[in-house]
């Protein structure tokens, strides 16, 4: 009876090796680097590679180009003049994989256009992805405080939101503010699902803040609350919304 095939034939190591390899020639050809006549047959070898190991991890490849006259045909678009514009997308094109797989974490985050907390999130997100000690860690757990206090700022109005404990929320009281909003935008019982999930979202990210010894796990669960109430509360907040 023939073996059965490998699910995951590249290791982590190799996977992230052959994604940094496509991630410098994308860049090389486009800033003045070596032709694309000279790199497309490895290009499109190792693309295809990537993307039967990123199948059979059932993750989607985030790289749109089969080829490179394809990416240039989309760099010579006048949104990416420069070098610099050019490096910049390759790196969020592929930066987010690369985290995933390192870290075993989704990190995969839409910015909500709110600018003081996509940064915080993201911040979490990139330290997350190279954080290797306890301080480190105890970081992350800081700019998720941060995000989450942003979000309150941003979505709690007095008038409308009343704490559920009659304490009125300091500004930085993050968790009344936010138990406050959720309590009254998704108070309807069509929305008892919802609010189930970003109150236990917001009590992890919460929780795991405030823990001292704070371990790689920690941070990941802490990450993960925090990414989901702010997407939550942008989606009720319609900032999701398909254009009209």
């Amino acid at each position: 009876m023939p073996s059965q095939p490998t699910l995951y034939p590249m290791t982590n190591a190799e996977l992230l090796a052959a994604l940094d390899q496509l991630q410098l020639i994308l860049i090389a050809v486009s800033t003045g680097g070596p032709r694309i006549e000279t790199e497309n047959a490895r290009y499109v070898t190792l693309l295809r590679e990537v993307g039967d190991e990123l199948r059979g991890r059932n993750i989607p490849n985030p790289i749109p180009f089969r080829t490179l006259w394809d990416w240039y045909a989309r760099w010579s678009k006048d949104d990416l003049p420069s070098y610099r514009s050019r490096r910049t997308f390759v790196g969020d094109m592929i930066g987010p994989l690369t985290d995933t797989i390192r870290t075993g974490v989704d990190n995969t985050f839409e910015p909500t256009g709110w600018a003081r907390i996509d940064r915080g999130v993201l911040g979490a997100r990139d330290r997350l992805a190279t954080a290797n000690s306890e301080e480190d860690f105890q970081t992350v757990g800081l700019l998720c405080r941060e995000a989450l206090i942003s979000l309150g700022q941003e979505v709690w109005r007095a008038e409308r939101h009343p704490s559920l404990d009659g304490v009125a929320p300091s500004d930085t009281d993050a968790k009344r503010r936010l138990e406050a909003y959720i309590a009254v935008e998704l108070a309807s019982g069509v929305n008892e699902q919802a609010r189930k999930h970003a109150r236990a979202a917001l009590d992890l990210a919460v929780s795991l803040q405030h823990r001292r010894t704070a371990s790689f796990r920690d941070a990941a669960m802490c990450y993960e609350g925090t990414a989901s109430i702010v997407r939550l509360i942008a989606i009720v907040e319609g900032r999701r919304d398909p254009p009209q």
